[in-house]
């Protein structure tokens, strides 16, 4: 929902183009999403602080966590200044790749509240501390990179990329921290991937005919076949033809004039 809110109301309000493929880009992103939660993988049930720590402390989640830091840091400090104005990946990356912690921590803090309420000492936890923290500093570097590629780039492009690294980077995660892969069928990996495409391309047609003038009144018309586009020739060519040519309007002397 939020890439086809942002994509029409950038249209209407920021004045940004959204032709008729933009338009089946939007739908085709809605129809992904329903498919990828119809086929959502459901997540190991984990109810306390203690649980939520020992996914925490699995090999398989530290190498993936430091791997994901090592990225971040490398976009940051690395690839940012020199091409961040200019290539759209470079902030939304960096938003995506963070957002795997902010998701992680939004999934413990759940399950400190609901401890809150049961009476339990929640914040005598080192944890619940550790997660408010990875909290704050994900959610402010997302918003201020995401702000930046916003001011760059264009809204109705943002949201869709954001999408598509953010869904990756979330489903990996999850994956990876609460084991959803063993609870997944057949069918459930196939409509997952499937929705996935989907999509990526409906982001593809938001992005790849962004500037062409499509709409359903002139579509006969961008259908037709383009006139072929003249030639050029340079003066050497139309020299050479000229004076091989052996039809003359007139019997008079040639005069070639050669510029630098």
């Amino acid at each position: 929902f939020s890439v086809s809110c942002s994509a029409i109301l950038s249209s209407y309000l920021l004045g940004e183009r959204l032709n008729l493929l933009g338009k089946l880009g939007c739908l085709l992103s809605l129809v992904g999403s329903t498919v990828m939660v119809i086929h959502a993988p459901e997540d190991e049930e984990v109810t306390t602080l203690e649980e939520m720590t020992s996914k925490l402390k699995e090999p398989g989640f530290l190498a993936y966590a430091a791997i994901l830091l090592a990225l971040c840091f490398l976009l940051i400090f690395c690839l940012a200044p020199r091409y961040g104005q200019s290539n759209i990946l470079i902030y939304l990356t960096i938003c995506s790749v963070i957002g795997a912690f902010s998701v992680s921590s939004v999934k413990g803090l759940g399950i400190a509240i609901k401890g809150f309420f049961a009476g339990q000492p929640v914040l005598q936890h080192p944890l619940t501390w550790i997660l408010v923290i990875t909290l704050v500093a994900s959610i402010t570097t997302q918003i201020n990179y995401l702000n930046k590629s916003l001011d760059i780039f264009n809204t109705s492009l943002v949201f869709p990329i954001y999408y598509v690294l953010f869904t990756t980077i979330v489903i990996t995660t999850s994956i990876i921290l609460f084991k959803e892969w063993v609870t997944m069928t057949v069918v459930d990996i196939i409509g997952t991937v499937c929705g996935f495409l989907t999509i990526i391309l409906g982001v593809f047609l938001l992005h790849a005919f962004k500037d062409m003038d499509v709409s359903l009144g002139n579509l006969p018309q961008v259908l037709q076949n383009e006139q072929p586009a003249p030639v050029t020739r340079d003066d050497k060519n139309i020299l050479i033809e000229v004076d091989n040519s052996s039809i003359a309007p007139e019997d008079k002397p040639k005069v070639f004039m050669l510029y630098p």
